[in-house]
């Protein structure tokens, strides 16, 4: 069996995995949910010094602490972006590497500049304006393709400013994370504001799943994306 790290993305926590770390552990799998700093449960850890380093080292530190290896470490969305730093960092502890709907960047990328120009252009102006010049205030869930009553309430209230920082500093990743395999899974009915970097992740050979459903695949459908993971790690 794998240790399944599962990392959420912008505005998020370690809560929004809820729908779909039970039937991981149901097939037999140990999982781990972490918060990252800065955000829900962690807001408190907030200041403009956290960035992606900062993210990175959580994971590491939490992948050390436990003394977990054969991990299959999934990032979303903006995760992306940690789980290659992670993987730069401790690639002999990782069995794979899952980008669901997320960036797959090289070395030196920043998150901000993977993003099409016309959403980083808003993530720009939101900064400047309601971020006070370092937070991301959090985006409207429509525009992520959530669209049930019900998850909107779930998740609406839980949301919290995301660090800019994250999003700014370059990502560090070379010949060690690239020797993990990788896998990548994209959210189809939605803006599919990650499909450049689905074909980013085809062209460098890596299998490519999809899930129809918006970005928000484990609120929106928990049991295809936990099936998916489940394939993944078999």
């Amino acid at each position: 069996m794998s240790t399944f790290v599962l990392l959420h993305g912008a505005w998020h926590g370690g809560w929004v995995w809820q729908r779909v770390a039970p039937a991981l552990r149901a097939a037999g799998h140990e999982v781990y949910a972490p918060t990252l700093t800065g955000v829900s449960d962690r807001a408190h850890l907030l200041s403009p010094s956290v960035g992606l380093s900062t993210h990175t080292e959580d994971v590491v530190s939490l992948i050390e602490a436990h003394d977990l290896t054969d991990v299959v470490l999934v990032g979303h969305s903006y995760a992306g972006q940690v789980v290659a730093g992670v993987a730069e960092r401790v690639p002999d502890r990782l069995r794979t590497r899952v980008h669901l709907d997320a960036f797959v960047p090289d070395d030196g990328d920043a998150a901000i500049d993977l993003l099409p120009e016309t959403v980083a252009g808003h993530y720009r102006e939101s900064v400047s304006g309601p971020g006070f010049g370092w937070l991301i205030p959090v985006r409207s869930l429509a525009k992520l393709g959530v669209t049930e009553q019900a998850d909107l309430d779930w998740l609406t209230p839980r949301l919290t400013p995301h660090p800019w920082l994250t999003y700014t500093e370059p990502v560090r990743c070379g010949a060690a994370a690239a020797s993990v395999p990788a896998v990548f899974v994209e959210c189809t009915d939605w803006m599919r504001v990650f499909r450049p970097q689905a074909e980013r992740a085809a062209d460098r050979g890596w299998p490519v799943h999809h899930v129809a459903t918006g970005h928000e695949a484990m609120v929106t459908a928990p049991a295809a994306l936990a099936d998916t993971l489940l394939s993944v790690a078999a």
